[in-house]
């Protein structure tokens, strides 16, 4: 999907509706996933735990895209 929206500009809206949807469908069956959800809902507590206790911030990684 980000690779057909770099390469059309303002077209995007139109000729890159297939990648949308298979996106769109790709998101869905994780947010849908029960295992998933708690796998996240544990990583989110351990790093509020860790805050919590430091008072340090941890470092946000950095997604890469895959162009």
């Amino acid at each position: 999907f980000t690779k057909c929206c770099q390469e059309t500009g303002l077209l995007m809206v139109v000729k890159c509706r297939q990648e949308n949807t298979a996106l769109k469908d790709c998101l869905v069956g994780y947010y849908t996933d029960p295992s998933f959800y708690e796998e996240c809902k544990a990583e989110y507590l351990k790093q509020r735990e860790e805050y919590r206790a430091t008072g340090i911030k941890k470092k946000r990684q950095k997604l890469t895209s895959n162009v």
